[in-house]
């Protein structure tokens, strides 16, 4: 295998506390992602707390996954600029990640019945996770030279998987002990514990003597100016767009997954588990094996090639029959999950003005969190009017193709390896 190709996590991650303590907080709340989010306690909630027998549960569950991603939507570009005004970018991190971990510990109250209070804690929780993300993102440019951001990015994306896997097995023994309500406070210690070094190792906030309501109206001003500037370049705002129609047909993708397998294909529940570590695997596998050759090829590169396999995955899901392809579909998609999501994220720094990271991740996680929209409504509706989910399937590769034409069209994601400082500058010096 080519050196470009190297799996084994390098030295360089090992040796720097920044790096290794930034990944391990992907290690960390991957556990939330992998088990409250997508696996169990969904499951949990609509069939055992709500009661799912008309379709009630599922109605539950996407109403909290729709207000909370609507919020963090709402308020990520602002707290992103009053989080750069004000130097509270490491505090703003911290008081997300602890109503996340609050408020998961506290689902091993509810009780049968209890669909609001659950709805309540999963809206907090979720808000919390996905809030905290655009100070999570922010670090990175602090932490990694241009030359490595692409890579970094991409092991912790990948370490983010291995703590999905680990922490969806031991919640499985769990289970299968009878232990299901101590799953959910075994989730916020793991990520409580692997979150820590974060907050120890990560750099420090700037102590400024400015009140906090200052700070506020400041960093809302500064995050509009931010948004105009962002619509009035060419490249940033191309990218975005694209970004939004991409991960819209991957948001719609991971959303539907595993109804498509179990309505059309009839897999059971331990069947669906097992579809899901298999992707969190080919995911962790997609993400370290890609994380050298995004900064050689440069993420743009890396993008493309991710989109063209995301529209074999969409284009085979359209045809398949049998459960075992489908798994190798599902193995397709996981490699390339991992893939995109690391390169996206390093095309988008080269972006991002020094002291505005947390401004221009507060952006590009409106954006992201946007287009968990469109695409599933477009699902629904498709699945609803021909009576059948594979047309709905065939309609997301739409997305994926025109993100594939408007990425072609961006001047960008350059190689970070040779002299990609210069045409960063350049592209950040770029007149409205």
């Amino acid at each position: 295998m080519s050196s470009l190709f190297r799996f084994p996590v390098p030295m360089y991650l090992l040796r720097n506390r920044h790096i290794l303590s930034w990944c391990l907080f992907d290690f960390a709340n991957s556990s939330y992602s992998a088990v409250i989010a997508s696996a169990i306690f969904p499951v949990y909630y609509a069939n055992i707390i709500v009661g799912n027998e008309q379709g009630m549960g599922d109605l539950w569950w996407g109403k909290a996954i729709s207000v909370s991603m609507m919020l963090v939507a709402i308020s990520s570009p602002f707290l992103g600029g009053i989080a750069d005004y004000a130097k509270m970018r490491k505090r703003f991190l911290a008081l997300y990640t602890a109503l996340c971990i609050s408020a998961t510990a506290l689902l091993y109250f509810l009780k049968p019945g209890m669909a609001i209070e659950g709805l309540i804690l999963i809206i907090c929780a979720n808000i919390g996770l996905e809030g905290g993300l655009v100070f999570y993102n922010a670090f990175l440019p602090d932490i990694a030279h241009t030359t490595h951001q692409g890579r970094v990015s991409a092991w912790g994306y990948g370490i983010g998987y291995l703590g999905s896997i680990i922490s969806l097995l031991l919640g499985l023994l769990l289970i299968r002990s009878g232990y299901i309500c101590m799953t959910w406070p075994f989730v916020a210690l793991f990520f409580g514990l692997f979150s820590l070094p974060a907050f120890l190792f990560l750099p420090h906030d700037i102590q400024e003597k400015t009140s906090i309501a200052r700070a506020a109206s400041t960093g809302l001003v500064h995050t509009l100016t931010t948004l105009k500037k962002i619509w009035c370049r060419k490249e940033q705002r191309r990218f975005l767009i694209a970004y939004l129609l991409y991960e819209d047909g991957i948001n719609t993708v991971i959303v539907f997954a595993s109804i498509f397998a179990a309505t059309t294909l009839r897999f059971t529940h331990e069947a669906l588990i097992g579809l899901y570590l298999v992707v969190q695997c080919t995911a962790f596998v997609g993400a370290f094996l890609m994380a050298k050759p995004t900064d050689y090829w440069g993420p743009k590169k890396v993008v493309m090639v991710s989109l063209s396999l995301w529209t074999v995955v969409t284009g085979a899901t359209y045809v398949v029959q049998s459960q075992s392809h489908f798994f190798i579909i599902a193995s397709l998609a996981g490699f390339g999950l991992g893939t995109i999501q690391a390169a996206s994220r390093a095309f988008y720094t080269q972006f991002i003005p020094i002291d505005q990271t947390s401004e221009y991740f507060g952006v590009y996680t409106f954006v992201g969190k946007s287009s968990a929209i469109f695409g599933p409504l477009l699902f629904g509706f498709l699945s609803s009017l021909m009576g059948s989910q594979r047309p709905a399937v065939l309609s997301v590769t739409l997305f994926f193709l025109l993100g594939f034409i408007l990425i072609i069209k961006v001047r960008g994601g350059f190689p970070n390896v040779q002299s990609s400082m210069e045409q960063g500058i350049s592209m950040r010096r770029e007149s409205p």
